[in-house]
């Protein structure tokens, strides 16, 4: 039996077995006293699942969604905790990350919180076992459960998955991962992905039955090489395989927020590195700055090029490239906005940045623990302000923005 003291980064409660090692259980709640069950002992900690909840937290809640207990859904952490609660859960996993791996002594950040705490996402990523489709249990990358409904995902797309799970049948045979993707003009988007180069015969079929069902979609073929192309649809479609982030309202604010950051910008050179479909790239052009925009995606460059507008003060210079192979060669900045994956920014661009002189550094981070480690990196920068964005509810996962001002 253990005390659950708090919440590890990935949303694992954290507790005490008997000879004092840490103990890490998920689904359980800060005030939780639990008896422990399936516990796997590692030289200094272990991982245990909670057995009968002797005492429960009142942090505590009941869960919606129907595969979050019956299915041990891998895809939500903190569903069994109240809205509240999981916000300041989120706040600490920022704070405890700039302060244990950044070395920086700060207060955890403010939240700005989500207008619903569900059916925000707009892209949902089924994984196939040959017999199943559905998300991974807790734990388990190799297994896979049917997945009936999705209570964070968009309605319509929920309604998508449920028309084509009936019709699994037209699938190519043999896929591994299915995603569905709602665009930012309302389309919708089925990526089969599989292995090889397997055709898709029924795909056509697929296509006509979910428009007759009332879903218009585009269904997509990506093989392991090569980019993901139309198989039914428009051709002119969005580019559904590129980057967009799937909490669009919150993903706009937190945008807002790093640009409002940089303060003026005209005629200032601007970087945006990472910049996707060049969202933050057009608000700094059409606010007067000389941005030169990296991405390495062609199609989101592509069509971010497209997207662009003629009348800015400055067109933007559009840079299809790995932000590792480009830094050197760019005019050097003034600002720079950086929004990188989860893995953070490759050495050469923090060197490249910590040499470059720009004075400000918005860094929008999707991944906490990457953002402290690379404003470990940037020693020629201070950071002035950081705020988190609530973009995954039901998650442990967290965006947040930091101002990084030159010494």
């Amino acid at each position: 039996m253990t005390r659950i003291v708090r919440l590890a980064t990935g949303g694992d409660g954290i507790g005490q077995l008997p000879d004092g090692r840490t103990v890490f259980i998920p689904r359980t709640a800060p005030g939780d006293q639990v008896e422990l069950v399936r516990v796997r002992e590692h030289r200094r900690y272990a991982r245990a699942r909670a057995g009968r909840i002797v005492e429960p937290s009142p942090l505590r809640t009941e869960p919606p969604c129907p595969h979050y207990v019956r299915d041990d859904c891998g895809g939500c952490q903190l569903q069994h905790l109240l809205p509240e609660a999981q916000r300041d859960a989120r706040r600490r996993f920022v704070g405890d990350a700039l302060r244990r791996i950044g070395g920086l002594d700060c207060a955890d950040p403010e939240l700005e919180a989500a207008p619903s705490d569900w059916e925000y996402r707009t892209k949902l990523t089924l994984h196939s076992d040959g017999a199943r489709v559905g998300l991974h249990p807790i734990d388990q990358p190799a297994a896979v459960f049917d997945l009936e409904t999705c209570l964070i995902t968009s309605p319509a797309l929920v309604a998508l998955w449920r028309a084509v799970r009936v019709r699994r049948g037209l699938l190519p045979a043999r896929f591994r991962h299915l995603v569905l993707r709602l665009d930012r003009d309302g389309g919708l988007h089925v990526i089969v992905e599989v292995a090889g180069a397997a055709p898709w015969p029924d795909a056509d079929r697929l296509s006509t039955e979910l428009e007759h069902a009332g879903h218009c979609a585009t269904l997509w073929l990506r093989g392991d090489t090569g980019a993901a192309r139309v198989v039914s649809g428009s051709t002119d479609a969005f580019p559904a395989t590129v980057f967009e982030q799937v909490h669009p309202v919150m993903g706009a604010r937190a945008r807002a927020f790093a640009l409002d950051l940089l303060g003026e910008v005209t005629g200032t050179v601007v970087w945006d590195l990472y910049a996707g479909i060049g969202e933050t790239t057009r608000a700094l052009a059409a606010r007067g700055a000389a941005v030169h925009s990296v991405e390495s995606d062609r199609r989101a460059v592509a069509y971010a090029e497209r997207a662009s507008d003629l009348g800015y003060p400055a067109a933007p210079k559009w840079i299809a490239g790995r932000a590792e192979e480009v830094v050197a060669r760019l005019p050097r900045a003034e600002l720079v906005v950086t929004n990188p994956p989860r893995s953070g920014m490759d050495e050469r661009v923090t060197a490249a940045l910590d040499a470059g002189g720009a004075r400000r550094i918005a860094y929008i981070a999707c991944d906490p623990a990457t953002l402290a480690r690379d404003i470990g990196r940037l020693r020629a920068y201070r950071v002035s302000q950081v705020r988190a964005f609530d973009l995954f509810p039901q998650t442990a996962h967290v965006e947040c923005v930091a101002l990084l001002e030159r010494r």
